[in-house]
C-alpha cells in the first residue's frame, strides 16, 4: 500500500466538493473541512454542513474521506468584510472571505500535521481561481505546508459536480453564502 500525502481540503459546499473529492481521492488521504463563516444564516450553514457529511457517507472514495465541521461563527466574516458589503461579487469582500477561509484551513493543517491544503472554491465558475491560488501560495510560503494550486472548473469539473450532485441528491444552494449574495439571489 502506497502512503499518500494528507490533504486538508476546505469545502465550501457538498456540490463543489463532490467532483473535487472524486478527482483528488486517488492521490490523497483527505479530510474535508467545512469552515465557512461567510454563510448566512446559521440554518443555511447547518444545512450545507449536513450535506457534506451526506456526500462523504454516500460516495465511494478510495480510502474514504474524513469530515471536520467547524462551529458556526459569522462574526469572523462580518467583522472583516463589513466595510465592503456594498461591493459587487468578486471584489474585496470576496478576497477577504477567501483569505479568512484559507488562513484557517492552513492553521488547522499545521495543527493537524497535514502535508497539503487546498480548497474546492475554484470549481465554481463564479470564483476567481487565480485569486485563490495567489492567496494560497502566499499563505503557504513560510508555513511548511504546501498549497495545492487548482482551477477545478477546468476539464468539465463544474459540469461533473452538477452531475454528481444530482446522482447523490445534494442540496444545491442558490447563493454563495454571505448576506450580500443572498440579497442578490432574492432579487433575481
Amino acid at each position: 500500500m502506497i502512503d499518500k500525502p494528507r490533504l486538508l481540503l476546505h469545502c465550501c459546499c457538498a456540490p463543489c466538493a463532490s467532483y473535487v473529492l472524486e478527482y483528488l481521492a486517488p492521490s490523497y488521504n483527505i479530510t474535508a473541512l467545512f469552515y465557512n463563516p461567510n454563510i448566512f444564516p446559521q440554518d443555511e450553514y447547518d444545512k450545507r454542513a449536513a450535506e457534506l457529511r451526506k456526500l462523504a457517507a454516500l460516495a465511494a472514495y478510495s480510502d474514504g474521506v474524513d469530515v471536520s465541521i467547524v462551529d458556526y461563527d459569522a462574526a469572523i466574516f462580518d467583522d472583516a468584510a463589513s466595510p465592503f458589503l456594498h461591493e459587487p461579487e468578486g471584489g474585496r469582500r470576496c478576497r477577504i472571505c477567501f483569505e479568512i477561509r484559507l488562513a484557517e484551513t492552513l492553521r488547522l493543517a499545521i495543527e493537524g500535521g497535514f502535508d497539503v491544503f487546498a480548497t474546492t472554491l475554484s470549481v465554481s465558475p463564479h470564483k476567481d481561481a487565480e485569486m485563490l491560488n495567489e492567496i494560497g501560495d502566499a499563505l503557504a510560503a513560510e508555513s511548511g505546508v504546501s498549497y495545492l494550486r487548482s482551477d477545478f472548473k477546468k476539464r468539465d469539473g463544474y459540469k461533473r459536480s452538477v452531475e454528481l450532485s444530482k446522482q447523490y441528491g445534494l442540496y444545491r444552494q442558490a447563493y454563495c453564502g454571505c448576506k450580500p449574495s443572498l440579497v442578490i439571489a432574492c432579487n433575481r
